[in-house]
């Protein structure tokens, strides 16, 4: 693997920890600007639909852009917005930057995907993509708590700082070791805007997209209302609560690594696999919420599981959008974070109706069912189109 790819990964814990800390210091937040904690959660709220609807408008915006320069652009940006937040006395200027560096994160990681997986073999996107979405996993090892402690030693705007402070590295790394020229496919007269988006046509690639967005629903489902389960139903004390969610951000890290080794040789019976284990363990998890022996041990396996099938997903994308490298990064980064922000509102509605705690692990093994279900009948209608007429790869569902 390049030296470069880690130092990728870096910036990507950097922005998944921007992502993920406001948890933690909303009362931080809404003490200091003279707001509602509701208010200051709506920080939240703006990341992610900057990370939804960013993904595939900034991967566009970069590509007349060489790498080098887009992921430039891209976590500059970043790192000047958080040291804007930072500063501020405002909440619509600290707003406003949320929106931004979820607009640069997007930006970034989608150009990000498709410049690890072009330095690498052909045949090792998984291990390239898994590089990457580690530095997701460790934000929620370390990175959440992390400014979480500074949030309480020093005040919420220390852990601005520190997201601005672990960037440069990555800005560094960049300069020095992405090439410089133009995107390959404009220096080779390749297809462009127009001829990505074509390429985004196949079923295949659909498919992906919509099994990432479920996984990554009930992943986030269940993590969102992890607290309130092992608080009111496993009855862990809530000083542990970090601890267990550190778990499953360790489940988390564990997964990915195992998922990109094998990403690129067996996908398929990861996928099924790892899917089915997915239905299982949450729904045994679903059963078994009350025993603390279980759940911490499923915390962990349901972390594991989820990010080993989930950046099995995104490789699968990226070998599938061969035609759109930047833009299958782009949609490939917006249909996780549709998933992220979808399911913890079915699990918040499954609360609301008065399931209880469980409830979203229940939600969770719905989402993975009708993944498996939808994983299942693109199966089918493949083999059905193959009967009557061999098709090409890149327009089979998967």
């Amino acid at each position: 693997m390049p030296f470069v790819l880690p130092l990728l990964g870096l910036a990507v814990f950097a922005q998944g920890t921007s992502e993920f800390m406001l948890s933690g210091l909303l009362p931080g937040i809404a003490r200091d600007l003279h707001i509602s904690v509701s208010a200051a959660g709506s920080l939240t709220s703006a990341f992610a639909v900057g990370m939804v609807i960013g993904a595939p408008l900034m991967a566009m915006l970069s590509m007349r852009w060489s790498r080098r320069r887009a992921l430039l652009a891209f976590l500059v940006a970043f790192l000047l917005v958080h040291v804007l937040g930072a500063v501020t006395t405002h909440y619509g200027v600290l707003l406003a930057t949320r929106i931004v560096a979820a607009l640069a994160n997007a930006g970034f990681l989608a150009v990000a995907l498709a410049t690890a997986t072009a330095m690498v073999a052909p045949d090792a996107k998984g291990r390239a993509t898994s590089v990457l979405l580690g530095g997701t996993t460790m934000a929620c090892v370390a990175g959440v708590p992390a400014g979480a402690l500074l949030g309480e030693l020093w005040g919420w705007r220390s852990a601005f700082w520190a997201v601005a402070l672990v960037s440069l590295p990555a800005i560094l790394a960049i300069w020095r070791s992405v090439p410089a020229g133009r995107a390959p496919r404009f220096a080779e007269g390749g297809p462009g805007t127009r001829g990505e988006l074509r390429a985004l046509r196949s079923p295949r690639l659909v498919v992906l997209l919509l099994l990432g967005a479920l996984v990554n629903g009930a992943t986030f489902c269940a993590f969102t209302y992890l607290a309130p389960l092992v608080t009111d139903v496993t009855g862990i004390g809530a000083g542990w609560v970090p601890a267990v969610l550190a778990l499953f951000g360790l489940g988390s890290f564990v997964g990915v690594g195992l998922g990109g080794r094998l990403a690129d040789t067996r996908p398929v019976p990861l996928l099924v696999a790892g899917g089915t284990a997915l239905l299982l363990g949450w729904t045994v998890l679903a059963l078994t919420a009350g025993n603390p022996v279980a759940a911490l041990v499923l915390v962990f396996v349901q972390g594991a599981l989820s990010f080993a099938v989930g950046s099995t997903l995104v490789s699968q994308v990226l070998y599938a959008a061969t035609g759109a490298p930047t833009l299958g990064g782009g949609f490939a980064t917006a249909a996780l974070n549709v998933g992220a922000a979808i399911g913890p509102w079915c699990g918040g509605a499954a609360l609301t109706a008065g399931f209880g705690f469980r409830s979203p692990l229940w939600v969770s093994a719905v989402l993975t069912a009708l993944a498996l279900v939808l994983a299942g009948v693109a199966h089918g209608a493949r083999r059905r189109t193959v009967r009557r007429g061999a098709p090409s790869a890149q327009d089979a569902p998967a």
